[in-house]
């Protein structure tokens, strides 16, 4: 069975003109167009298949400070608080909660990373508790282990990723702006050297500012128009449990296995940082700019197969915008799970916290990261062709930093003081052969 997911109903009629197009139904592009529709903005989101289909409903729902990259933190900080005010805003329900966030572990140097990392947050204003072996004991206690520490960070939440990205869609829609699901965008107009528009399969939208918040279809459609955007993707494979007996965590970390309470009163469960990477010709092409990402990670990551070649997502020829594309044939990236990954996922889960044995298996899935060289996202407008701003790549981060990102582009848009620094962001980084430092967590 697939990832659970919320249906909306589509605006009736595309329309001809609007002042912002986002290409892109997920998480970071639905906060993108709800913030510029906040602004007065007329804005129009198309997506090619069903808003929040791919990753934004396939991952955990966390929403965390804790262990962020340096760069991220800040998003992630202001992002929280655009995840609590978006129900008194809305009147829509994300299933946001800032339940906390628990981390166990019996390794000294996971730990001492843990301690490194509250030290720094510190500097920034973010608490995160430290746990003693008996403070993580008590918190652990379903787990009926002893540990040597954990983490704590109070403020962190979670939210509901089968409600999350249909719910602020309603939102933009609600403000004026317009959501077009079955609508894939082939391609860009341009005149004068920037962007005049865009090619719809339903017809083209006269705009001067576009979007791309296309996940993992991001960079083929970069390169479509000439511009060199370096990304892979990981495929990840996920279950979920049905409802739990009450007393299990609602957010866990250790190791072996994480679990996250879903808005239906069961669990997700995954293996942090495991995937497989399925080649193509596309992460042939930018192999060089992510050996250093990859010789950081090989130890989670897996051989794939040919799932990537057939989804088609990161094709390298070109397509014609008189004809249906990769987009339209494919219209939700739903690759096989790892089957290997769902049982020893199970096995592991049912092993930490035996309060999980009693609970039915009701879905398992893949999904596509979309993973940059650094593993923090671009978000920008892209040099060498203006009026296209940049907003892809958030390499598993995206779902939590998703308020702040949508906030930053609409900054960056309607020329507003940015809510965080965007220069770690910005899509030009990726220029040279390194992109920089890969990100820590």
């Amino acid at each position: 069975m697939p990832a659970p997911l919320q249906t909306i109903a589509s605006s009736q009629q595309l329309p001809d003109q609007a002042d912002v197009v986002v290409i892109g139904g997920g998480i970071v592009g639905v906060w993108a167009a709800y913030s510029l529709a906040q602004r007065g903005v007329s804005v129009a989101l198309v997506e090619k298949g069903q808003v929040g289909a791919e990753q934004s409903s396939r991952n955990w729902g966390w929403c965390r400070q804790q262990n962020r990259d340096a760069r991220e933190l800040p998003m992630a900080t202001k992002s929280l608080d655009l995840w609590e005010r978006f129900a008194a805003e809305s009147g829509e329900d994300t299933g946001f909660t800032r339940c906390g966030l628990l981390y166990l572990s019996n390794d000294d140097q996971e730990l001492a990373g843990w301690a490194r990392w509250r030290d720094f947050a510190r500097t920034v204003g973010v608490t995160t508790h430290m746990l003693s072996s008996a403070e993580a004991a008590e918190r652990g206690q379903p787990t009926g282990r002893s540990w040597k520490g954990g983490v704590f960070s109070p403020s962190d939440g979670i939210a509901d990723p089968a409600r999350a990205a249909p719910a602020v869609a309603r939102a933009i829609m609600t403000r004026g702006g317009t959501v077009h699901q079955g609508c894939a965008a082939r391609g860009l107009e341009t005149s004068g050297g920037r962007v005049s528009g865009v090619v719809t399969e339903q017809g083209t939208i006269r705009t001067k500012v576009v979007v791309l918040a296309g996940g993992a279809w991001a960079s083929s459609f970069c390169h479509q128009v000439g511009v060199r955007f370096p990304l892979a993707s990981i495929r990840s494979s996920i279950l979920s449990v049905g409802p739990s007996p009450a007393g299990l965590p609602d957010a866990l970390h250790t190791a072996a296995v994480s679990i996250t309470r879903r808005g239906d009163g069961g669990h997700t469960l995954a293996i942090s940082g495991r995937g497989r990477v399925d080649p193509t010709l596309q992460q042939i092409r930018f192999a060089p700019q992510f050996l250093p990402m990859f010789s950081r990670r090989w130890r989670s990551l897996l051989p794939g197969g040919l799932e990537g070649v057939r989804s088609g997502h990161e094709t390298l020829r070109r397509w014609r915008l008189d004809r249906p594309t990769p987009m339209e044939r494919v219209r939700v990236l739903d690759p096989t799970p790892d089957r290997g990954t769902i049982r020893l996922t199970h096995e592991r889960a049912t092993a930490l916290l035996p309060g999980l044995k009693s609970a039915p298996i009701t879905a398992a899935w893949g999904g596509y990261i979309d993973s940059t060289p650094d593993g923090v996202p671009a978000i920008g407008e892209v040099g060498s062709l203006p009026g296209l701003i940049l907003a892809a790549g958030f390499s598993g981060h995206g779902f939590g930093i998703g308020p702040g990102a949508g906030h930053l582009i609409a900054d960056l848009i309607t020329d507003q003081a940015p809510i965080v620094d965007p220069k770690p962001y910005h899509p030009d980084r990726f220029a040279g052969f390194s992109a920089g430092k890969v990100a820590d967590f």
